[in-house]
């Protein structure tokens, strides 16, 4: 077999679960031509409630599985990965590595109540990242945190629509809305796959900011900058591989791609 151009090599993904894919459908739209392999580390979600050096260990662990498969970037489609293992990852590999950042700063700018929240795991609303953001740009802007324990699970287990998850995000939003935020920053990449039952609770006023075109958005300006862009006019294959293949990730890659797929395993 012909060995690969450089350019013609995928891009990895991984999250802890499936919230990653709401990214990687940013990066399909945006970088259409690429092919792309999507981790999907489910056996071991949440990563909200593991420590830091847990998350370290299994990114790590994931991204030697990618780089064996030769990808020429990696993309931490996960807010909880990146507050914990972002660094330590770029420390221990050379090649472009995208991470996600809570939309903080253009939450801010959409405000005019001046007062923004944000839904987060425990790990990314505990994180010195997030820490970071809010001192570089809230000024006299309150930025809000709540953590959200207990979300994801619900989200991994296909209950998106349940009752059940409608009480957890009442409990979580109300002290939020209480306090008059008019944005809200969806923190953790799970959540946008809940983003029209946030919406219906908040109402129509409440702004919410993903974080997915961005990443998607730095991604393309980083193979730009590397000559790593595949520039043909097909469109890329994706793979897609699981510790704990199910069909909750099988639909929902259907519901986004429009194709169906048969995970792959992987420890």
């Amino acid at each position: 077999m012909a060995k690969l151009k450089d350019t013609e090599r995928a891009i990895g993904l991984f999250d802890s679960g499936i919230g990653g894919l709401t990214v990687l459908e940013c990066v399909q739209e945006i970088l259409p031509a690429e092919n792309l392999i999507y981790m999907a580390d489910s056996a071991h979600a949440p990563y909200g409630d593991k420590t830091v050096e847990y998350i370290c260990e299994r990114s790590q662990h994931i991204c030697d599985q990618l780089i064996d498969r030769e990808v020429k970037a990696i993309v931490i489609a996960c807010n909880t990965a990146t507050a914990a293992a972002a660094s330590f990852l770029r420390e221990q590999y050379t090649l472009p590595i995208i991470a996600m950042e809570p939309g903080v700063k253009p939450a801010l700018a959409l405000s005019s109540s001046g007062v923004i929240g944000v839904l987060a795991t425990v790990e990314t609303a505990h994180s010195k990242q997030l820490d970071d953001l809010v001192k570089r740009y809230a000024g006299e802007q309150q930025v809000l945190i709540q953590a959200c324990p207990g979300l994801v699970e619900l989200i991994e287990a296909g209950e998106s629509n349940s009752e059940k998850t409608r009480e957890l995000l009442k409990h979580y939003l109300q002290p939020l809305l209480d306090a008059g935020v008019d944005t809200l920053v969806l923190g953790c990449s799970h959540y946008p796959l809940i983003h029209s039952q946030i919406q219906a609770l908040v109402g129509e006023k409440i702004q919410l900011v993903e974080t997915g075109a961005p990443v998607a958005r730095e991604l393309q300006r980083r193979l730009q900058k590397n000559n790593l862009l595949n520039n043909t006019k097909d469109p890329g294959q994706i793979k897609v591989l699981s510790s704990a293949p199910s069909a909750q990730l099988e639909v929902l890659f259907e519901q986004i791609t429009g194709a169906k797929v048969l995970p792959e395993r992987f420890e």
